[in-house]
């Protein structure tokens, strides 16, 4: 755990103005206020999850596949859609991105459904930019998969996924636990729907979407991994052309269409979800319902209300959430308002505390096919997914709850017992070059990119710097981690920094992600402030700091390595600096003064920040999220931070605030971020 008291004595004080220090006291106090008036009262916090359009578009297709959109639903999501609609006439996957062909695509058609005109102008100009980008023809499989279904597109055109993929057992590649859970759970699911290849029409065509332009097939051979699974799919085809009648479907087809039933109905969760994520949560009832589960099956009646939970309603408008993140929202806030000046024996704390430590995941998981021996403890991020538990969210639980001071003696006992468990489960977690992935051990089959309907978003889960990070972090503070298991974790961090100093952000954007996570983590392990690998860091963080103060990352650095570290300021990102200049020993350096002006600069009146820009990932080059609560926990545990290393006194600076402040404008808190 990072030493965040202010040790640093009078002179690091006295180094800096005192009304600079105060105005970043009030700062801190404001946002620290509105993050405590956001806690729900059964003891979580949780921030709004936005994603893009494709998920209010799917919702419109799975409810019309299954004959169940209402017209006021589909009035409100095409609001919504309609909403996120660049001047271009495009649909970007995260907010100032440039248009996407295949989340245009799945817009238009759900504009559609709901009503709208093909001549309209804003339909007019969406296809026209998704003629001018080789048409329907080139949208991704998933999209096509979607079309497919109320027949848009031919199934005869999409790669196959067959059932039969569910008798590879765990030892041969390409078997189901190659794939990252997240995408485990989706493919298992489509073999289900590919099988059936059911169609129901809609009312209208989509001609006006074609190009006529065929993408150029990959030729048949046994030269490349890609030519041997075009070879692959085309026996494929063939084999489902004999498996879809006959002896064939009643006996093997069905055996393998049984057993991926009973897969995805073993793995729904508490909430009536899979995995707590929309992906396999609708193809999951999409295969549910082919395999004859009607609409008012308790397995499928859950689903849908459980689904129907992650509706956010806003206005006249509807949108769907691809995931909820209370879990890892709750840890978050406590570390920061601990680090903020909280009495950690404060109510709010000891609530969120005692939560936490209900949502316990004791359950065994798919993680347990690589590691059979493993005892079950740790966390998930959802409110419900005892299937998937991942060491990044327990990393943080257990920081969480250290730094809460139960006053029930029998808390106190829980956590103990809970860390213990969490911090055995994380160290047999450990991949086999001592760093950590997010759900799986060793899942590094890159093999699965060549499958021809891979060809969206991530498919398996490395180990990544931020997520060993945050292990690492935990680890150095627990008296019962194995120093083995801290040394290679070390040791892998120091290994994968880039030569600029930074390092990678696998789910947060990005390179600044990746180093304020390293940086403290390294600290925390004992590695000294001077040490090279963390001047490098500083380095690279002073030289990308913008000239407002701040720091930000356009999402685009995951493909253009000359937008490493740059881009518009966020406060999350600004936050993710700080946490690394803080902890390397530069609270007082120019770099770490400018990026917390500019937090008070920016900070709204109700004592949060502005943030459209999405600075969380789900998949790097695809798929990205606008954590609603990132603006606000990050800047509080970073300024509280950086107060403690000048010396400045936080209960002092949060009783001396007044109501209203003219340099942060910060007023009552309570309004949602």
């Amino acid at each position: 755990m990072i030493d965040v008291s202010p040790a640093a004595g009078p002179d690091v004080a006295a180094a800096l103005p005192a009304d600079e220090r105060a105005r970043a006291a009030r700062t801190l106090s404001a946002a620290r206020d509105h993050l405590l008036a956001l806690q729900a009262p059964e003891g979580w916090w949780k921030g709004p999850l936005e994603t893009n359009v494709t998920m209010d578009a799917e919702d419109l297709l799975l409810r019309t596949f299954l004959g169940i959109l209402r017209p006021d639903d589909a009035t409100a999501a095409a609001r919504w859609i309609r909403a996120n609609q660049r001047d271009d006439g495009t649909w970007a996957t995260y907010y100032g991105g440039p248009g996407d062909l295949s989340t245009t695509v799945e817009a238009y058609v759900a504009l559609r459904i709901a009503g709208d005109r093909p001549d309209a102008p804003h339909m007019a100009a969406a296809a026209t930019f998704v003629r001018d980008q080789g048409g329907v023809e080139h949208a991704r499989v998933f999209t096509r998969l979607w079309l497919s279904l109320v027949g848009l597109c031919s199934w005869d055109d999409l790669p196959a996924i067959p059932p039969e993929l569910m008798f590879l057992p765990p030892s041969v590649p390409l078997n189901i636990y190659d794939f990252g859970c997240w995408a485990r759970q989706t493919v298992v699911a489509l073999t289900i729907v590919s099988s059936y290849r059911p169609v129901r029409p809609v009312g209208f065509g989509i001609d006006e979407l074609r190009s006529g332009r065929r993408p150029a097939p990959t030729r048949p051979g046994l030269r490349t991994w890609r030519e041997r699974f075009a070879l692959l799919d085309r026996l494929l085809r063939r084999y489902d052309q004999l498996a879809s009648s006959g002896w064939w479907r009643a006996t093997v087809r069905e055996a393998a269409l049984a057993r991926a039933e009973r897969w995805v109905v073993r793995r729904q969760e508490a909430d009536g979800g899979w995995g707590g994520i929309q992906p396999p949560w609708v193809y999951s009832i999409l295969a549910l319902h082919l395999r004859g589960y009607p609409l008012d099956h308790p397995v499928l009646a859950a689903a849908f209300e459980g689904l129907d939970r992650f509706l956010v309603r806003e206005g006249d408008t509807r949108w769907l959430e691809a995931c909820q993140s209370p879990v890892w929202d709750t840890a978050l806030a406590v570390v920061a308002l601990a680090d903020a000046g909280v009495d950690p024996a404060a109510e709010p704390l000891v609530r969120a505390g005692r939560w936490l430590l209900d949502e316990e995941v004791t359950a065994r998981g798919d993680w347990a096919v690589r590691r059979p021996g493993l005892p079950a403890g740790g966390w998930a991020f959802e409110f419900a997914n005892d299937n998937y538990p991942d060491n990044d969210d327990t990393a943080e639980v257990v920081m969480a709850l250290r730094r809460v001071a139960f006053p029930d003696p029998d808390d106190r006992a829980r956590v103990e017992v809970a860390v213990r468990r969490a911090v055995a489960w994380v160290e047999g977690m450990a991949s086999s070059d001592g760093a950590w992935g997010a759900f799986d051990v060793d899942n590094l089959r890159r093999l699965l990119y060549e499958l021809p309907f891979c060809d969206f978003g991530a498919v398996i889960d490395p180990p990544s710097a931020d997520v060993t990070a945050h292990v690492v972090e935990m680890l150095a503070d627990e008296p019962t981690a194995r120093p083995d298991r801290l040394r290679a974790g070390i040791d892998w961090l120091l290994a994968s920094q880039e030569a600029d100093g930074a390092w990678f952000g696998r789910w947060g954007v990005n390179y600044v992600y990746g180093t304020g996570a390293a940086v403290p983590a390294l600290v925390a392990t004992g590695t000294p402030p001077h040490d090279p690998a963390v001047r490098r860091a500083v380095a690279f963080l002073e030289a990308h700091q913008n000239d407002d103060g701040g720091w930000g990352e356009d999402i685009r650095s995951y493909d253009d390595p000359a937008l490493r570290a740059r881009g518009a300021s966020t406060a999350s990102q600004t936050a993710w600096a700080l946490l690394a200049l803080v902890a390397a020993g530069d609270a007082t350096g120019e770099a770490a003064r400018r990026g917390v002006a500019y937090l008070a600069d920016t900070q709204r009146p109700d004592g949060t920040w502005d943030e459209p820009y999405f600075t969380g990932t789900g998949f790097p080059g695809d798929f990205y999220i606008n954590y609603h609560l990132y603006r606000l926990t990050f800047p509080v545990c970073a300024l509280g931070r950086w107060c403690s290393a000048v010396g400045t006194d936080l209960d002092e600076a949060a009783a001396a605030r007044p109501t209203a402040e003219a340099d942060t404008g910060a007023g009552a808190p309570g309004a949602t971020p």
